[in-house]
């Protein structure tokens, strides 16, 4: 049958063509990063690609586009922008001859250790639904399947196969969950990887609850569960896994699902061929919607000078500005400025092979912070060797891919930064006043030298034109546009995660989520803690007021509807994101929780009304004892500002008729 034809009919019609020998080797790999394919009927092994920042190297063997890392795609609150940032890696997934792009990873940022904090979104599920779906439905109009992974809970590295994450029903509907039901429902995602850990006693592999009652029953999805690589290893058996909801075991030809295994539990009556032509059809159905059944060539471009432009746009747009004091940022642009340039990042690069683990990158080329500057000079400034002969001292410090920082495999052991680079800073800052921080990392840092420099910018992971970001930003060409995706904690003991071994990284194999819902900004709002950074911090190079709040029920009485003016009060043009927190009445609850964002950019003087909309279904919290959403009546706070901590607008709003 050809693609013109009802999907769900070629699907049926396929199945019937299939002998149970080719049925079962379909639900294993044959090599690495490709399935099974059926030479009798013309199937081809399809490919797969990791990729949540980029092709890699190591999946594709061609060099790609490294854009900037997936902390830095969350701190750019931009939806719009990351659509494009799925078009562009839908379209370089599709010009390496892959069908599956592993990626986005939307795991929550539990704790600032995580090894892959780096990698994943935020520590907030609505931030995390809001970005996840404009990416998975970009890359999937390009023709490629988004994975979306790890389902679910798989926040730590340490003893990520071994692991068992014990979590209420109401941390896993209220945290952990939220962005994956989103990326079904909304974005339409095609597959899912299911995470190497277990939940609450059962592999995720073989987790009914995940693969069969979330997933599958209550968010309707219709795509394939592939496994992480090699996570099929520790469940109990093929028919458990099948009959979880598990399609294909990767990579090779299996551990549990491989096609012997599937044999003798069809043969001993311990899976029957119809529970396995379902999961074969979900496959099926992702290789028709792909393309792949009719092997359809490759249409996607990679490395063009669009997608270079739009990684180093995302790049510009996901610099966080924490400190500038005295405006010191952007650069005076003044012929003869004197500009040091220092620390052990300044020509450093980050995008290699498998540098940081499976995200890793490898592009045609990389601007280093010192090229960046070079480059982006054009004569306006001068660069001098030593701090004290010059007006600006930029420090470029951080972390690095290295296993035991920002890298797969390994947690952090500590908020500090690595070497010496606390000292250099310190150091820097005693002879020169203005000295100004970039951190490239991906992940939370302590700053004990923050009281001590001028101005701090994270400019975490730019990806290959992030050197030229880093200039244009720094000399005032471009605007700093992000915003924190999760909280900087002062110190480790600030974040709930951390109250003890049992909490992180574990004991025994089995960790506690003892904090449940609060999480991030939301322990530090209720226990009262001052964060070094709030969640949604980001200063300007412009200012902006907030004013005239309103708040109305809507016709139906089922949505809340709030707006505000927004006034660019400064002297050139910028963009601010204007957040909405609401708190609630229960006490069980968070002091309050994001619900709405907009980000909008003002010339000088311009004044534009924000509108937020808000269904009251997103007001509610989930009991335990009766398995369900609860609508409490009472009187709700609403705040608007510039982030968790930085309160422009407040009402209370009162909803006495649920």
């Amino acid at each position: 049958m050809s693609e013109s034809d009802p999907l769900e009919q070629r699907v049926s019609d396929l199945l019937q063509r299939l002998t149970l020998a080719e049925k079962v080797s379909l639900c294993a790999g044959k090599s690495l990063f490709k399935t099974q394919g059926v030479p009798r009927l013309s199937i081809a092994p399809m490919k797969m690609t990791d990729g949540p920042r980029g092709i890699a190297f190591h999946s594709a063997l061609h060099r790609c586009t490294a854009f900037p890392s997936g902390i830095a795609q969350a701190a750019s609150w931009n939806e719009s922008l990351l659509q494009g940032y799925g078009e562009a890696v839908g379209d370089e997934a599709s010009s390496v001859g892959a069908r599956v792009l592993l990626g986005p990873a939307i795991n929550i940022t539990r704790t600032p250790l995580n090894g892959r904090t780096f990698e994943y979104l935020s520590e907030d599920p609505y931030l995390n639904a809001r970005l996840a779906v404009p990416i998975i439905r970009g890359i999937q109009q390009r023709g490629v399947a988004a994975c979306v992974k790890h389902l679910a809970v798989n926040n730590q590295e340490t003893n990520r196969v071994r692991l068992d994450a014990k979590v209420s029903e109401q941390a896993l509907e209220e945290i952990y969950l939220p962005a994956f039901k989103a990326a079904v429902e909304t974005g339409g995602a095609w597959s899912v990887m299911a995470a190497y850990n277990a939940l609450n006693g059962f592999p995720c592999c073989e987790s009914e609850y995940l693969l069969q009652h979330k997933l599958r029953n209550e968010w309707g999805f219709r795509g394939f569960v592939v496994s992480d690589w090699f996570a099929a290893r520790r469940t109990s058996s093929a028919q458990a896994c099948l009959r979880a909801g598990l399609n294909l075991e990767m990579p090779g030809k299996g551990s549990r699902l491989k096609a012997r295994n599937l044999r003798n539990a069809v043969a001993a009556g311990q899976l029957t061929e119809a529970e396995l032509d379902g999961r074969v059809a979900d496959l099926l159905r992702v290789m028709a919607l792909t393309g792949h059944l009719d092997n359809t060539p490759s249409a996607g471009r990679r490395n063009t000078p669009a997608h270079q432009q739009l990684a180093r746009t995302m790049a510009e747009e996901s610099f966080t500005l924490l400190k500038n004091r005295d405006a010191v940022l952007p650069l005076a642009p003044r012929c003869g400025l004197r500009i040091a340039l220092l620390g052990p990042k300044l020509a450093s690069r980050n995008c290699f092979p498998l540098w940081g683990g499976s995200a890793g990158v490898w592009p045609p080329y990389e601007v280093t912070p010192l090229a960046g500057m070079r480059r982006e000079n054009k004569g306006r400034y001068t660069f001098v060797r030593s701090a004290e002969e010059a007006d600006v001292a930029v420090v470029f410090a951080g972390l690095s891919h290295r296993p035991g920082l920002d890298s797969e495999g390994v947690d952090r052991k500590a908020l500090a930064l690595p070497g010496a680079q606390d000292a250099l800073i310190r150091k820097t800052a005693a002879v020169n006043p203005n000295t100004v921080v970039v951190l490239l990392c991906g992940a939370p840092v302590a700053m004990p030298w923050l009281n001590e420099v001028a101005a701090v910018m994270m400019a975490w992971y730019p990806g290959m034109e992030g050197g030229s970001a880093i200039a244009r930003v720094l000399f005032g060409d471009a605007e700093p546009g992000g915003r924190l995706p999760v909280t900087f904690p002062a110190r480790l003991a600030d974040s709930p995660a951390h109250r003890s071994l049992r909490t992180f990284p574990g004991e025994n194999n089995v960790v506690h989520y003892d904090e449940a819902s609060f999480v991030g900004y939301r322990y530090a709002d209720y226990a009262g803690i001052a964060p070094l950074f709030p969640f949604g911090h980001g200063l300007t190079y412009t200012r902006f007021a907030f004013s005239d709040l309103l708040c109305e029920l809507g016709a139906d009485d089922e949505v809340l509807r709030i707006s505000c003016q927004l006034t660019n009060t400064g002297q050139r043009a910028g963009s601010e994101v204007a957040q909405l927190y609401i708190g609630s009445p229960v006490e069980s609850c968070p002091p309050q929780a994001l619900k709405g964002f907009v980000k909008v950019r003002l010339a000088p003087g311009e004044r534009r009304r924000l509108d937020f909309e808000v269904p009251l279904d997103q007001l509610a919290h989930y009991d335990e004892i009766s398995a369900s959403w609860v609508r409490t009546a009472g009187d709700y706070r609403v705040h608007v500002g510039r982030s968790s901590r930085d309160v422009q607008l407040s009402a209370a709003i009162s909803l006495d008729d649920w």
